[in-house]
């Protein structure tokens, strides 16, 4: 078994690190590269770099703020926000990105994930999944969780695979920002359908939060903002934490 990850997420918006409650009521929450470097220094496995702005404003991602990321921080940086073709991609990884994340550009075009698996491989090409529990399922949302897609959250994440990407970010619109734990069911139904790697995002509050997305949700890895940004939990204090309880976690 791969050891798990654990991923603090930098949305960022205007040049700075925001976060809000179910990708609303936005508050600032630092520096995009100071934070990056912070996590950097503390054993973060992996750095996702969101440009929450980018494809609502009709604009590429920030790539300059990439690029100085990528200097100072030695760890993977999957980055997203506005990738709508395999060229906008290819600037991102030349500015330092080592996997880029797509949502939208994805949905309007599904075939996006197949461009981008056969130029860069399956392993760069991470597609993030906004979804909202609707009765016993789960509806996908695009455009930075403001537009309903109609489509079957774990039916979409099945479907992504099979176009060629290689992981999925997996974040719960109903818990968000709530620190009320991860939906476990919404990472246990797309692990059941998708063979990929699944990374949980949305509701991180505990220690005991980040165990059951893996335990109970069987995600690959953990991302989580607030809890990070506001000084509640430290990435050590939670690999220290799984580490008690026998999960592998990279040192």
């Amino acid at each position: 078994m791969l050891a798990k990850r654990i991923i603090p997420c930098l949305d960022v918006k205007g040049g700075k690190v925001v976060k809000g409650v179910r990708f609303g009521c936005l508050q600032p929450a630092g520096l995009p590269v100071e934070l990056a470097e912070k996590y950097y220094a503390e054993g973060a496995d992996e750095i996702a770099f969101l440009d929450i702005g980018a494809t609502v404003e009709e604009r590429k991602t920030v790539v300059e703020l990439v690029r100085r990321t990528a200097r100072r921080v030695f760890v993977p940086l999957t980055v997203g926000g506005g990738i709508k073709s395999v060229k906008a991609a290819r600037e991102l990884l030349l500015a330092g990105a080592d996997r880029v994340t797509v949502n939208s550009a994805a949905v309007e075009r599904p075939e996006l994930i197949g461009e981008l698996a056969r130029e860069f491989g399956s392993q760069a090409v991470v597609v993030a999944i906004d979804a909202k529990r609707v009765g016993a399922g789960w509806e996908m949302y695009s455009r930075a969780g403001s537009q309903a897609t109609g489509l079957d959250a774990v039916q979409w994440a099945k479907q992504a695979e099979e176009l060629g990407a290689g992981e999925l970010l997996v974040t719960s619109m109903d818990r968000d920002g709530t620190k009320q734990g991860f939906d476990v069911e919404l990472l246990a139904a797309i692990g059941v359908r998708a063979r990929i790697p699944v990374i949980a995002s949305g509701g991180a509050g505990g220690l005991q939060d980040f165990y059951d997305a893996v335990a109970v949700g069987g995600a690959d890895a953990v991302l989580a903002a607030s809890v990070f940004h506001f000084g509640e939990l430290t990435i050590g204090q939670v690999k220290a934490f799984l580490k008690e309880k026998r999960v592998e976690v990279r040192p």
